[in-house]
């Protein structure tokens, strides 16, 4: 809805509304209020509450330290991967059983260690690159504003003169849930293939990975318990066209099949 619509409605309702109906109103402006200044952050704004997010998820999982073969087998495979279109890319390993991997709009990667069990390098490169893919997109960021516009955050979003609020664990954990996992569109699903394919390639990674990826995870249907990523490649009906969209953009390229031995941490 178009913000001049919205106000001429909360004007029209200030007409025929009844006086015992009035307090309502009252909130109703102070929400709309909230909304515009939602809708209006700008980019400094929304990478504060972004770095909020991610020290806050940082803090509350288990982060393995340098020492770990988790953490060496990820500094190796992303070595050459320093930004994505500009905004700089910086890893980290969560000790989890969840099967995930996700990324922030600030360029955060947080992956779990449980994806890195089942998934070979090509494939666990495969779904960063995804994931990476909807951060470029800017994918990522718009799902992080609507959050801050719908979400339990959204009414400490009064501060003025451009000052950020300091969200609670709560509203921090629910921005957390957003970016770790956020739901979108197929549109926005299979731009972020191509982007994170592109990505791949310019980083000299066999984009092949990404279809094995996908493939692996779409099979995962049959687990008692499913992570979100599970479920989204297992559940989305498209899934088998995006795995061969992706392997026939592979093969047009010259990129062949790597071969999936054994899964090193």
């Amino acid at each position: 809805m178009k913000l001049s619509k919205f106000f001429g409605l909360i004007m029209l309702a200030c007409v025929v509304m009844p006086v015992s109906a009035q307090f309502n109103l009252g909130k109703a402006i102070q929400a709309g209020s909230k909304a515009v200044q939602a809708l209006t952050l700008t980019d400094d704004q929304m990478a504060a509450y972004v770095k909020q997010s991610v020290d806050w998820m940082d803090k509350n999982n288990p982060v393995l330290g340098d020492d770990s073969p988790y953490v060496k087998r990820l500094k190796k495979l992303t070595a050459n991967c320093k930004d994505a279109d500009g905004i700089p890319l910086n890893f980290k390993v969560y000790d989890v059983i969840d099967v995930n991997a996700f990324a922030c709009p600030d360029g955060s990667v947080r992956v779990f260690s449980s994806l890195m069990d089942i998934m070979s390098d090509d494939e666990l490169m495969g779904v960063i690159g995804h994931e990476i893919g909807h951060v470029i997109k800017r994918h990522s960021k718009n799902a992080l504003k609507q959050q801050l516009l719908t979400g339990a955050a959204k009414d400490a979003l009064g501060a003025a003169d451009g000052r950020i609020a300091v969200l609670t664990d709560s509203q921090l954990g629910e921005l957390g849930e957003t970016l770790m996992s956020a739901k979108y569109s197929q549109k926005q699903e299979s731009e972020a293939d191509d982007c994170g394919y592109d990505f791949l390639v310019k980083n000299g990674l066999n984009p092949y990975g990404m279809a094995m990826a996908f493939e692996k995870l779409m099979g995962s249907e049959g687990e008692t318990k499913q992570s979100a990523i599970q479920k989204m490649f297992s559940s989305h009906p498209d899934t088998k066209k995006r795995i061969e969209k992706m392997e026939k953009r592979a093969k047009k390229d010259g990129y062949t099949k790597p071969e999936t031995t054994e899964t090193k941490k």
